[in-house]
């Protein structure tokens, strides 16, 4: 037992230990995910967040040395979401004949994103500066931090309604569109990883990947669409209104 304690006090202190942890997590989480048959519940991103949050809580590691070792995977974030751009550029000319009911669709849907989550948190009486908080939640969360402080929200907040926003979306997304009726051919799937990548953003893109290539590609679209659209328009739209 002394042994163990040693070599726990020394993998806790050196970066290492922070990419270590979050690899054999999610690795372990993935590994229990595909016997499970992929189930929406049994999502590796949302059982690794709640092993590592609660592994760091019980052992006492802070965040910022877990972040010193997590940041290699960090860092991979950027690629991994430019990759997004090979599938859509396997379709490129399907996606040209469709460009203006794409614009049309990522454009209504962000805002029914938004303005349903601030009316929601008006209806319950949350602080101003909170429901602004909401507005950008369904952009990915370093956009919705950005897009946040702009209009007068709390960054930080907003980055957590980022994350279970996108959480809700992977969990939920399947039940939600069989309820609907949504096919589950090409086009239905095309659809499908639409509104999840637009409501989502990453998190429910990457969800969408697993079940379907094309759901994957329409997912990644609507997620780089949301975080232009949203940069773009909404400081502009909360100026003019005065919000």
């Amino acid at each position: 037992m002394p042994r163990f304690v040693e070599l726990w006090i020394y993998l806790s202190a050196s970066p290492l230990f922070g990419l270590t942890a979050t690899l054999v997590v999610y690795l372990l989480a993935q590994a229990a995910s595909a016997r499970l048959g992929g189930a929406p519940w049994a999502n590796p991103v949302l059982w690794s967040v709640l092993v590592l949050a609660s592994g760091l809580l019980a052992t006492g590691v802070d965040y910022p040395s877990y972040f010193a070792g997590a940041q290699f995977i960090h860092f991979l974030l950027g690629p991994a979401v430019v990759a997004l751009a090979w599938p859509l550029w396997l379709r490129r000319l399907e996606l040209r004949e469709r460009f203006g009911r794409i614009l049309l669709a990522g454009l209504l849907g962000g805002a029914a994103a938004c303005v349903s989550a601030m009316l929601l948190g008006w209806a319950v009486g949350l602080p101003h500066d909170v429901v602004l908080s909401l507005a950008p939640k369904s952009v990915t969360a370093p956009v919705a931090m950005g897009i946040s402080e702009k209009i007068g929200g709390i960054p930080a907040l907003s980055a957590v309604f980022t994350v279970l926003t996108g959480m809700i979306g992977a969990l939920t997304g399947k039940y939600l569109f069989d309820v609907m009726r949504v096919a589950t051919d090409p086009e239905g799937y095309a659809a499908r990883g639409f509104a999840l990548g637009t409501a989502s953003h990453g998190i429910g893109a990457a969800r969408a990947l697993q079940v379907d290539a094309q759901a994957g590609a329409y997912a990644g679209l609507a997620l780089g669409l949301q975080v232009l659209l949203a940069a773009l328009l909404m400081p502009l739209a909360f100026r003019l209104l005065a919000l």
